[in-house]
């Protein structure tokens, strides 16, 4: 539950042995929470997430002030909400740890701030009770909060008619809510809320798949339906890709860094888009792998 999890796997054959590695998900070496990516044994065969093979998030504009500038200007300046979509694990606590830390230098905005999701609640528990896995950065926060996914003005939503009432609330205020994607889940609710008012905010903070409600919103697209209503896109959608759980190129390639390129027989690319797909299967063979391939769906490989 607390980052991912890769997989390696020995499979012996008829007398021949097979070492096969599956990345998972990738994670980044600047995490906002959790320690930096292990490295993993000597494979012949890795099959290898791709989601930002073509991207890079550093250089980008720190999360923290680019949260204080959004709610500053949605809730203080515009009396609008700032409705965030965030998957209930992962992104969610680190969007509370990126706002407590707002407050520890006293610069958070003083408005409510929700996170409607029942889940979200339970999962920012086990992680608060796995202080283990968190890095050097939290560890030293730590020692002058004690919890540091808790700050002023924070309440969670637990009940539906807490979330419908939240819902029907004018008040300028910050709503985190699952799903990531807008794509299920109450944070829908809130976006049909004040999807077309200007002075509202829709704050993507992660990766969309390109047709889902959060992906078709982050591509500028006009119109979107919602519960099968049509919806004028008024409201200010704001997408920070620094945000983003899924590493970026280097960082894939670091992971891959732990490895003789000479022994590895194939890396497989899957979960990535086929454009970014070929981009990053070329930095591959540049780090000196003999072979990448992007399979497609239900094709068939047989290992040497």
């Amino acid at each position: 539950m607390l980052g991912s999890a890769a997989i390696h796997l020995t499979i012996i054959d008829d007398g021949k042995e097979y070492k096969i590695t599956f990345s998972g998900d990738v994670g980044r070496y600047s995490d906002l929470l959790l320690k930096s990516p292990q490295t993993f044994p000597q494979a012949d065969y890795i099959i290898m997430e791709s989601t930002y093979g073509n991207s890079l998030h550093k250089d980008l504009e720190p999360v923290e002030d680019r949260l204080l500038e959004i709610i500053n200007n949605t809730c203080n300046i515009k009396g609008g909400k700032v409705v965030i979509p965030a998957f209930s694990v992962g992104r969610t606590q680190e969007l509370l740890y990126a706002l407590n830390s707002l407050e520890l230098k006293n610069k958070l905005p003083d408005v409510p701030y929700y996170v409607d999701s029942p889940l979200s609640l339970q999962a920012t528990q086990v992680i608060k009770n796995h202080p283990e896995v968190y890095n050097n950065g939290v560890k030293e926060v730590m020692k002058v909060d004690e919890d540091p996914f808790q700050f002023k003005g924070l309440k969670f939503i637990e009940s539906v008619e807490e979330s419908r009432a939240l819902v029907d609330d004018p008040r300028p205020c910050v709503i985190i809510s699952a799903s990531g994607m807008a794509d299920s889940g109450r944070v829908r609710h809130h976006i049909r809320n004040i999807i077309s008012n200007q002075k509202n905010t829709i704050l993507m903070v992660g990766y969309c798949e390109p047709k889902s409600l959060g992906g078709r919103l982050i591509a500028g697209q006009p119109v979107v339906e919602i519960f099968r209503e049509e919806f004028t896109v008024s409201a200010e959608v704001i997408a920070v890709k620094s945000m983003s759980a899924h590493g970026d190129y280097e960082d894939l390639l670091h992971f891959l860094s732990c490895q003789d390129p000479a022994l590895v027989k194939k890396v497989f690319l899957v979960h990535g888009e086929y454009e970014v797909q070929q981009e990053f299967a070329k930095r591959i063979l540049e780090k000196g792998f003999a072979s990448v391939e992007i399979p497609e769906y239900h094709q068939e490989f047989e290992l040497d």
